[in-house]
């Protein structure tokens, strides 16, 4: 649990731990209070099918949530935004998007800021403030789902590198995955990495059995290190062994994401670098034509996204080296909601 003036915070928390937290009561209350929980409720006034007293009860002495809502934005393709105030000053967003099929999948971030300084990437430009507790993490499925009830998958891709804070998102997954409430299968959760070795070790030994993306951008080291800082650390023949190892464990296909950025990385060899790095990985590449964001630059050029030409190009390229290639939807670009807009901290 997280604080919010000192109070326990219920939002995030499993059924066992909610029956916990009410052993003193019958099941049923536990049972009861939990439901409301998960449903994305604003107050505890909400459960009106528990006794006046017991709500009040819980009105002073716990938080529903570690923040608030304080922003809601709507693009005109049906994505949804919330900025969410945490009690520190921190604002973090959270995104519900929608495909052609009608799903809705909620984007979440995990830390406030990034540290990682991917040169493509708005939540890179300012930088790391903290990591969110699960509560904060719970938290922002919990509000997106009072606009969007049907929320059916859920992709850690918002503000953050996931794998530096594992333990309180694993603490979240739990929560969503939990089979008395949200229910969602492991295979309906991604989550996105810059390539952080040591966490994807880590994830393939322990777990959680999710979906993996590797936000890869370039399969050629010098260049991927100039565009992604954390590339030094964590160079790409130590990423491949890690991915090895996962995919060993875990047979599950990994997504290697591109973010598209003209005249960069969108070559023929680029495409044969990719081919390389995948070989012997079960793979399908991901392409994300850069979203425009005010200020990003590249060794002194501002940063653009590719031309058509340049991007159909660059999937044909990769297909003729024996990859499987799919195109990311652009969706929420109207209220800087895509892949890479998000980006406020106060």
């Amino acid at each position: 649990m997280s604080n919010n003036n000192d109070k326990p915070v219920l939002a995030g928390l499993t059924f066992e731990e909610v029956k916990e937290v009410f052993s003193c009561y019958p099941l049923f209350r536990s049972l009861q209070i939990y439901k409301w929980l998960i449903s994305g409720i604003e107050s505890f006034d909400e459960m009106n099918n528990l006794p006046i007293s017991l709500r009040k009860e819980l009105t002073e002495n716990y938080a529903l949530y570690p923040g608030e809502v304080s922003s809601t934005q709507y693009d005109t393709d049906g994505t949804v935004k919330l900025g969410i105030s945490m009690k520190d000053g921190t604002v973090i967003e959270a995104v519900a998007l929608k495909d052609g099929k009608d799903r809705i999948t909620a984007c979440l971030s995990t830390q406030a800021g990034c540290p990682l300084g991917c040169v493509f990437c708005k939540t890179g430009m300012i930088g790391y403030k903290r990591n969110l507790t699960a509560a904060e993490i719970s938290s922002q499925f919990l509000h997106l789902r009072r606009n969007e009830k049907e929320i059916s998958h859920i992709v850690i891709m918002g503000m953050g590198e996931p794998l530096l804070n594992l333990d309180e998102l694993r603490k979240a997954i739990d929560f969503f995955t939990d089979k008395k409430g949200l229910n969602i299968s492991k295979r309906r959760i991604t989550v996105s990495t810059c390539g952080i070795a040591e966490g994807i070790l880590d994830l393939a030994d322990n777990g959680p059995d999710i979906r993996l993306a590797l936000s890869l951008a370039t399969a050629r080291e010098e260049l991927r290190q100039r565009l992604m800082p954390a590339g030094r650390e964590n160079p790409l023949p130590l990423l491949k062994e890690a991915l090895v190892e996962y995919q060993k464990k875990m047979k599950r296909r990994i997504t290697l994401e591109m973010v598209l950025l003209k005249g960069l990385n969108t070559g023929v060899s680029d495409a044969k670098a990719v081919r390389v790095f995948a070989s012997g990985l079960d793979t399908v590449v991901n392409l994300i034509p850069w979203n425009a964001v005010e200020g990003p630059q590249f060794e002194g050029l501002p940063l653009c996204a590719p031309t058509q030409k340049e991007i159909t190009n660059y999937a044909a390229a990769l297909e003729n080296e024996g990859l499987k290639v799919t195109m990311r939807i652009k969706k929420g670009r109207g209220i800087l909601g895509a892949c890479g807009q998000l980006g406020r901290t106060t």
